[in-house]
């Protein structure tokens, strides 16, 4: 049981664990608020056979007394299983939809971008905090009770059980039949809300763009129609659920009509006396109570059905996995007849073999969409390839744990993240334990120093979200710098240089010719001059090996390497007329 409800509500363990209590508990505090109704009942009983209720004052002050106690203990219990239990439990679910973040292959981002996944981390887990704490606990709780007290009033009179009882599954079997519709809007009005936070996010990254081309009102105009439809289609949700709600309530309280209406008739024929029809009537209008918050619940509980599939989305994905001791000897990078593909689409690689040799350079050229990125994230297993075998050092890098296996390189992308914090911190993600001077001195390798020694606070300098207080050159400086200090065995380099001048370019491919001494260094670059001094160029079109050679050779078998050169030559001397 505890394994279906973890599938269920993507619960870890324990919070399948604390589910039930919380569901018992609930239970037993509704049972609990039937104990003043027993007193109650008592003192009727006494009034209608003349006895003063003061000749049993000890008793009924005794009574009150238990069934304070009880309502207070039980409701105690109550609270720490579903809310204290559940703040606990949602902790540890964001945690761990984050630890499987990291885990699983960046193949899976393709399908999603930051807004969603945020909104999965958080708006997901907060709803379902609340669903938790408030809908399902009590949901099942108040099920639990009602089957209890309703067993002991079959018991008493199944004539007049029947009669108060036969409305809570009439009741209950509309919500559910509304099910499928409830969960088709939910996933409409979820589908809404995910373009419009995308549009919110795109809008923000771009808005510089947007004023430059004064398309903003434009953009704008296009994005409050999306927040519209949100709103459109929350009122619609709203007012479907409301529907469907409304109407199983006023089902379940025709059944105090049919609890009077069957007790009367009876009382009538004098097969029931009247202490018994006060009875089933004080029950009646304290049960439908927790009954009538149990089908508010049973239709929130249907609406986190779409939260939890896009949680569990996350959650069963598949985990890269391997051996967590590295068994490679040297760090040759081999492709062998490797293919891959995105979501099992059209390939982007379709069947590359090459190696990248320990103590040398492999630059990797070629037309944009050719293949070069990929073969890089395929080489440090950010993506498992479709077919073929890639080896580090004989090592197949599928049968080794993809953290384990990036400790042998250090990367520097085209695309540079970079953290609100000190030029000295951001280089020390590349290290984490290194000191000041180790810091400093990888980052005079890139040439950081350059910029970091003219700000105000030098090393100690924030550099804005992601770096915005610097120039894209040097925001990939420092990037450069992080490499040079992990100084891992492989380096891969993807456009390292792409935003650096010519000046600095030099000094960085000086530094690097200092670094790459017994490493295997993987360059991808558009410009020529880039890769003018490797040791082997791979040449990629079309998802295949079309050339692979030094320079030179390539340059004289006048292929498209010594083509693309020439076109690069050309464009060299292109000015404005």
């Amino acid at each position: 049981m505890i394994q279906k409800l973890q599938k269920k509500f993507a619960l870890s363990e324990q919070g399948a664990k604390d589910l039930v209590k919380g569901v018992l508990s609930c239970a037993l505090q509704n049972i609990s608020f039937m104990f003043p109704v027993g007193i109650l009942y008592c003192l009727v009983s006494d009034l209608l056979q003349g006895i003063h209720p003061i000749e049993r004052f000890g008793f009924y002050v005794a009574g009150c007394v238990i069934s304070l106690l009880l309502i207070f203990g039980t409701t105690y219990i109550q609270y720490n299983a579903t809310y204290l239990a559940t703040y606990v439990e949602s902790g540890v679910r964001r945690i761990a939809l984050a630890e499987k973040l990291r885990k699983i292959p960046l193949s899976f981002f393709g399908k999603k971008d930051l807004a969603d996944l945020t909104s999965t981390i958080m708006a997901d887990c907060t709803f379902l905090e609340t669903a938790f704490s408030h809908f399902i606990p009590e949901l099942f709780g108040s099920v639990i009770s009602t089957i209890l007290i309703g067993t002991s009033l079959f018991v008493v009179d199944w004539r007049m059980a029947f009669a108060s009882l036969w409305v809570v599954p009439a009741a209950f079997l509309i919500i559910i039949f509304s099910a499928k519709r409830q969960e088709y809007i939910n996933a409409k009005t979820m589908s809404v809300k995910m373009t419009c936070a995308d549009g919110i996010q795109e809008y923000i990254e771009t808005i510089q763009d947007l004023k430059a081309n004064n398309a903003e009102e434009k953009y704008l105009k296009g994005l409050d129609e999306k927040i519209q439809a949100v709103e459109r289609r929350t009122v619609i949700g709203e007012f479907s659920t409301a529907a469907f709600v409304i109407l199983a309530t006023f089902v379940l309280k025709f059944g105090i009509a049919t609890t009077a209406f069957a007790g009367t008739i009876l009382l009538a024929n004098g097969t029931l006396n009247i202490l018994k029809f006060f009875m089933f009537l004080l029950v009646v209008s304290r049960l439908y109570d927790p009954l009538q918050g149990a089908l508010q619940n049973l239709a929130a509980v249907i609406a986190t059905k779409t939260n939890v599939a896009r949680m569990n989305e996350i959650l069963d994905a598949e985990v890269q996995e391997g051996e967590k001791v590295l068994s490679n000897i040297g760090s040759d990078i081999t492709f062998d007849h490797v293919g891959f593909s995105y979501n099992n689409e059209e390939n982007i690689l379709k069947d590359v073999t090459f190696t990248a040799k320990q103590g040398e350079v492999t630059a990797l050229v070629g037309p944009s969409g050719g293949g070069k990125t990929t073969v890089s994230r395929l080489a440090a297993r950010f993506w498992d390839a479709s077919c073929g075998r890639i080896t580090v050092g004989g090592m197949d890098i599928l049968n080794t744990d993809p953290e384990t296996l990036l400790s042998l390189y250090s990367i520097v992308f085209q695309d540079v993240t970079l953290f609100n914090n000190t030029i000295l911190e951001n280089i020390r993600i590349g290290k984490k334990d290194a000191t000041d001077a180790e810091v400093i001195a990888a980052a005079k390798l890139a040439n950081v120093d350059v910029f970091a020694e003219k700000l105000p606070d030098k090393w100690n300098s924030q550099i804005g979200e992601n770096g915005c207080e610097l120039s894209g050159g040097e925001r990939q400086r420092i990037s450069i710098a992080r490499a040079f200090l992990k100084n891992a065995p492989i380096i891969l380099l993807d456009e390292a240089t792409a935003s650096l001048d010519v000046e600095n370019e030099n000094l960085i491919q000086s530094a690097l010719s200092r670094l790459i001494q017994d490493k295997t260094v993987l360059v991808i670059a558009h410009r020529m001059r880039t890769v003018a001094g490797a040791d082997k160029v791979v040449v990629l079109s079309d998802g295949i090996v079309v050339e692979e050679g030094a320079p030179d050779e390539l340059i004289r078998k006048k292929g498209m390497y010594a083509h693309m050169v020439k076109v690069q030559t050309e464009s060299q001397g292109w000015k404005l007329k």
